[in-house]
């Protein structure tokens, strides 16, 4: 899928939480979030793309969702948090080259051409993994050696970051070819900047194949290298991004830029970002995978930035100059994201409410971040059940409206979509930090619930509210508008 994923280490967080991010950027796919439980986890699972069967263990726990309501191509599940408060997003479609596709092709499915001949199964891919991952990991770390060893055996057809998290430790995953895969445990001052793009660019090879603290990778990764000639590297440093990665054109204006802008938000005087002698540009190919950000990072901060298309730059395509650079490069806030979620996970409070799950649905620049507890049964009816009909009843479709209006009237829509974000975030925060004072006093989970329906009664009545001032300045800009002192 083409996204944009960020990870935040828990001492590089404003309250101590680790946090990752993603963008679902498909073709405006229909999403919605639910909790699947034990008993709702299928025991042997058939992809629709890859056309592959795989028997599943018998003791999964309860997870949190974000599938596809159209499920003619599969479940695309895209991200949530287990019970064990264990997070996990897939996928970021990432970049490879070449000589690497050539060493270890990746694994297509191939349908029966003629009568009498079977379907030949692909590996896995975006579309299965959280299905097949999350439910089955009690640790960040479980989950990179489940997800790569899933890769070894059934290989996969496409090339994915995939991030997990748990209190402490935050990884990141990117598979290589077929069947090969390198992970590395983000430091806990760090936050991970992520485009389309592959992204490690520095890894310890000695630690990877010695106490696995900090790196991990396929067995066979270093003879995978030597034998195919991959490691091109003048200066005797390991850089993955070099190996397995890809330098081309369309990187320039789809995936550096946004790198770019991010890194130029979270650490604005660590380098000079802009003008001559800059040391990054929007097109350098260089700019760091991980940095130590300038100040902490909040889940506003991380809205903001999967919103943003380039503020204050000449990029800005919403911009009323008249700049030929306006609009050139990739925006990370689009059009067609379907879902985007914070997944954040608390290290100051009980186990049973750790977990809290950011959904904004819809373009970013114009909608908003809703919070909710993920340890519970079921999720409200507004964030899961969305059908393909659009419908002012969920907060897909509401928000889906809000993006269309505003974005063809920004100039006089951007304030009320300004106000609409901060009010939404603003009331989530007043009523978790109450609903964690009201677990605490009674240790009910059910309060976790009711909780939930606040938050989304809150944000139907915001969100309600943002439609109808976007829709009435929408109108007063239509073509067909006439009044008698117009002539």
């Amino acid at each position: 899928m083409a996204c944009t994923t960020i990870l935040v280490g828990k001492k590089a967080s404003y309250d101590g939480s680790t946090m990752v991010a993603r963008n679902d950027d498909g073709h405006f796919d229909t999403k919605k979030v639910i909790v699947v439980n034990p008993e709702d986890q299928p025991r042997k699972y058939k992809s629709v793309i890859g056309m592959l069967e795989i028997e599943l263990p018998d003791n999964p726990i309860g997870y949190t969702s974000a599938p596809s309501v159209d499920k003619t191509h599969g479940i695309w599940p895209a991200m949530g948090i287990n019970k064990a408060n264990v997070a996990m997003t897939a996928t970021e479609t990432i970049t490879s080259n070449a000589r690497v596709l050539g060493a270890d092709p990746l694994v297509f499915p191939k349908k029966k051409e003629n009568e009498g001949e079977e379907d030949i199964p692909g590996g896995i891919g975006e579309e299965d993994l959280v299905t097949l991952v999350l439910p089955y990991i009690k640790t960040a770390r479980e989950g990179v050696i489940r997800l790569g060893g899933l890769l070894e055996k059934y290989g996969t057809y496409e090339m994915n970051g995939i991030a997990f998290h748990d209190e402490n430790e935050v990884w990141w995953l990117e598979s290589i070819g077929g069947h090969h895969w390198i992970a590395r445990r983000v430091k806990d001052d760090e936050y991970v900047i992520m485009p389309n793009q592959f992204g490690l660019d520095r890894f310890d090879i000695e630690d990877a194949f010695g106490d696995k603290k900090e790196n991990m990778c396929s067995s066979d990764l270093l003879e995978f290298i030597e034998k195919n000639h991959l490691d091109f590297n003048n200066n005797g440093v390991f850089n993955p991004r070099n190996i397995f990665g890809s330098h081309t054109d369309s990187d320039h204006v789809y995936n550096t830029p946004r790198a770019w802008f991010m890194g130029r938000y979270f650490n604005p005087k660590t380098y000079k970002w802009d003008g001559d002698n800059a040391d990054f540009t929007p097109e350098s190919d260089d700019i760091p995978w991980s940095l130590v950000p300038e100040r902490k990072i909040t889940p506003e901060d991380i809205k903001y930035i999967l919103s943003s298309y380039y503020q204050g730059t000449p990029y800005n395509p919403y911009q009323k100059a008249n700049d030929p650079r306006k609009g050139i490069y990739r925006p990370i806030g689009i059009s067609r994201t379907g879902i985007m979620a914070i997944t954040q996970i608390r290290p100051y409070v009980k186990d049973e409410i750790k977990a809290i799950e950011w959904l904004s649905f819809g373009s970013n620049p114009f909608n908003s971040s809703l919070p909710l507890y993920t340890n519970v049964l079921e999720l409200p009816e507004y964030v899961s059940n969305v059908t393909l009909d659009v419908s002012t009843d969920n907060f897909f479709w509401v928000n889906r409206l809000i993006g269309v209006l505003a974005d063809a009237n920004y100039g006089t829509c951007i304030q009320h979509i300004e106000r609409y974000q901060l009010s939404v975030s603003a009331k989530g925060h007043e009523i978790i930090n109450e609903y964690d004072k009201k677990f605490n006093e009674s240790g009910d989970v059910l309060v976790l619930e009711e909780a939930n329906n606040k938050l989304c009664e809150m944000a139907k009545k915001e969100a309600q509210n943002t439609l109808n001032k976007v829709l009435y300045q929408a109108s007063l800009s239509m073509k067909c508008g006439y009044s008698r002192s117009d002539n």
